[in-house]
Order: structure tokens, then C-alpha cells, then sequence
């Protein structure tokens, strides 16, 4: 019996003395109950939206007020014309546009009742369902404040419009969305797999030590999975065109292209990944971890990142998936091109060569 008892106290020392195994005991909890926690809601929060006041009278800058003040929505811009809506649209700066028609106030008082137009992005169709109900519960609020006194009560009707999914059809959020987790996962996991593996097996040190420069071993290892990873791409996006209806209003070579550039991110990620992996089983587990809840959770591929703590906001803008997802929608739901999405594509080519620099700079030093 003493000697089962002491080989328990020896399991728990192993245990103890080993820092990744502690921290996938103690810390993978805590940071998937955090961010499913902080991540996982249907409110929405700080949603930007654009006024167009047609009206510019008393009763639709009180209504503008009550609208800015509240948690749930920011004023992003007051606009002029209708012109502007679409391109603020477009550009992903608004995710809604509240339109008071002309002489809102006279309309009010004189017919009892006046419109707010409350036209919405649709390509998230959760959020746009969210935002109509909360801006036409904000409405309802003020009606009932201005209709205590009045015998013949006031009616503020809300007209909504969804563009660029106006039937709200969910596979148009979700495509995009699992369209960018095959991608990561696919690229990321199996290119880390794959070196790991060389270096299980004793072969990356063969290699290290060869003609070949650092560089030219991992380009050679990672061609095969880009032309792997672009046929998927090109599956993707076929089955989303013939089988689930999904538009491409923008341009195939663009989308074709961003889509490269996403997978050459992934892969070196995984070569990142591989770099601090001594088995195919923790390179495994971090390109699931480390990338398949980050993915989901934090890219706005589910959940909007407007409602998420600033910390977590802050921590999206890292996570190179957030910037493919924005670019997926706005070239096949927007139809915009490269003069619009011009910031993204910039965001993501650095990513791109960061990983790729401080990869090859990692196994520099193991050749050292």
C-alpha cells in the first residue's frame, strides 16, 4: 500500500514540475469560462449607427439623444443625403442607418403618427434582428413618455429595411464564417502536425543541417498544404455558390486572392506553432485550442465584437481571421473591392510576414 501511495505523490509531482501540463489543467479552463462568459451574449453594445434627420426639428433631436445615450447604440455620424448610405455601408463603419422623414415634428403633431426608417446590415442577421428591436423599443419608450397627457396618442412608426441579405438568411453569416475555420484549422493544424512530426522522428535535424537554408525547409514544407488548402478554398466556395445560393457580388479573382493570402497567414501560423511544439500532440492541441475558440468566439464570425469588454475587442484585432471574415462579406455580400478593404488586406499581409519572419528567425536559432 505504501508503495501505491508513493507512486501517487510521484504521478502528482510529475504533474506539478511540468508547466504545460498545469496549464491545461488550470488555465485552458479559466480562459474558455472567460470568454465564453464575456464573448457568448445576444445583447448587443456600442453598435455604431448613422442618422440621417431629414427633419432637423425638436422631437427627432430628442429621439436622437435618447438613441445615442443608451448602452446599446453610438452615434457614428450624422449624414446629409441617402447617397452616403450605402458607401458608409460599405466601407463596415455603421452597422445601421436611422432615417427621420421630413417635417417629422408637423407630421406628429397634425397626423398622429410619422415614420423612422431603421435600414440595417443584414449580413450578420442576428445583429440586424437585434438592432431593429432594440431602436424600436427605444421608440415605444418615447412614445409612451409623450403620450401620458394626449387623449389622441401620437404614433412613431418604425419602417425597417435589411440590405444586402434581405430575406436574413443565416448561411449568409455562417459561410464566411466556416469558410474561415476550415481555412485556420486546415492549414494551421496540418502544417504543424507535419513539422512536429520531422522533428519527433529526429528528420528536422537532418534537414537543419543541410545545404538548404532555414527558409527553403520550411517553404518546401508548406507548398504542398498552400496548394491543398487553395483547392479547398475553391470547394468552399462553389458548394456556398451552387448548393446554399450565396452571392458574389464582388469580384472572384479579389476574393481569390484575399483567400491565398489568408492561407499563407494560416500556415504560418502553424509553422509558429510548430517552432515552440515538441510533439505532434501539443501542436495539435494548440492549433485547437489556440485557434479553433479564438476563431469562433472572438472574429465576429457569431457573436458581434462591438458587444465584447474593450480588453476583448482589443485582443480581436490580433486574431488575423477577425480582418478574412470582414473581407469574405464585404466582396461577396457588398460586392466592394480592393479600394474599400485596402486596410484589411494590408492588416493581414503583415500578420502574414511577422509570422513568417519570427519562424524562420526560431529555427535559425536551432540551427545555431
Amino acid at each position: 500500500m505504501k508503495r501505491f501511495i508513493g507512486f501517487i505523490k510521484k504521478e502528482f509531482y510529475h504533474i506539478f514540475r511540468d508547466k504545460r501540463t498545469l496549464f491545461i489543467l488550470f488555465g485552458m479552463p479559466i480562459v474558455q469560462i472567460l470568454l465564453f462568459g464575456f464573448a457568448i451574449t445576444n445583447e448587443i453594445n456600442n453598435v455604431d449607427i448613422a442618422i440621417l434627420d431629414k427633419s432637423k426639428d425638436a422631437t427627432t433631436q430628442e429621439i436622437i439623444n435618447k438613441i445615442s445615450s443608451s448602452k446599446y447604440f453610438s452615434l457614428k455620424q450624422m449624414i446629409e443625403n441617402e447617397t452616403e448610405i450605402e458607401t458608409i455601408f460599405k466601407k463596415g463603419r455603421v452597422k445601421a442607418v436611422l432615417v427621420f422623414e421630413k417635417d417629422f415634428s408637423k407630421k406628429l403633431t397634425k397626423e398622429n403618427n410619422a415614420t423612422v426608417q431603421i435600414i440595417t446590415d443584414a449580413t450578420d442577421p442576428n445583429t440586424a434582428n437585434n438592432i431593429t428591436n432594440f431602436v424600436s423599443s427605444i421608440l415605444q419608450n418615447y412614445q409612451q413618455e409623450i403620450n401620458k397627457d394626449l387623449k389622441i396618442p401620437y404614433q412613431i412608426i418604425p419602417e425597417t429595411r435589411m440590405v444586402y441579405n434581405q430575406e436574413l438568411k443565416s448561411v449568409f453569416m455562417f459561410v464566411p464564417g466556416v469558410m474561415t475555420i476550415i481555412l485556420m484549422l486546415v492549414s494551421a493544424m496540418m502544417t504543424s502536425i507535419s513539422i512536429t512530426k520531422e522533428k519527433e522522428l529526429g528528420t528536422m535535424e537532418i534537414l537543419l543541417v543541410s545545404p538548404l537554408k532555414p527558409f527553403q525547409v520550411i517553404i518546401g514544407k508548406v507548398i504542398p498544404y498552400i496548394f491543398l488548402s487553395i483547392i479547398n478554398a475553391a470547394i468552399i466556395i462553389l458548394l456556398s455558390i451552387f448548393i446554399f445560393k450565396m452571392p458574389v457580388q464582388g469580384s472572384l479573382f479579389l476574393l481569390g486572392a484575399e483567400s491565398i493570402l489568408f492561407i499563407i497567414n494560416a500556415l504560418s501560423l502553424g509553422i509558429l506553432i510548430s517552432t515552440i511544439s515538441e510533439t505532434q500532440q501539443t501542436a495539435m492541441m494548440l492549433s485547437l485550442m489556440g485557434l479553433l475558440l479564438p476563431v469562433i468566439l472572438l472574429s465576429g464570425f457569431i457573436f458581434p465584437i462591438s458587444s465584447m469588454p474593450k480588453i476583448l475587442q482589443v485582443i480581436s484585432n490580433v486574431i488575423p481571421a477577425t480582418w478574412y471574415i470582414i473581407i469574405l462579406k464585404g466582396i461577396m455580400l457588398k460586392g466592394i473591392g480592393l479600394a474599400v478593404i485596402w486596410k484589411e488586406t494590408l492588416i493581414l499581409f503583415g500578420m502574414t510576414i511577422f509570422f513568417i519572419v519570427l519562424s524562420i528567425k526560431k529555427y535559425k536559432i536551432r540551427l545555431e
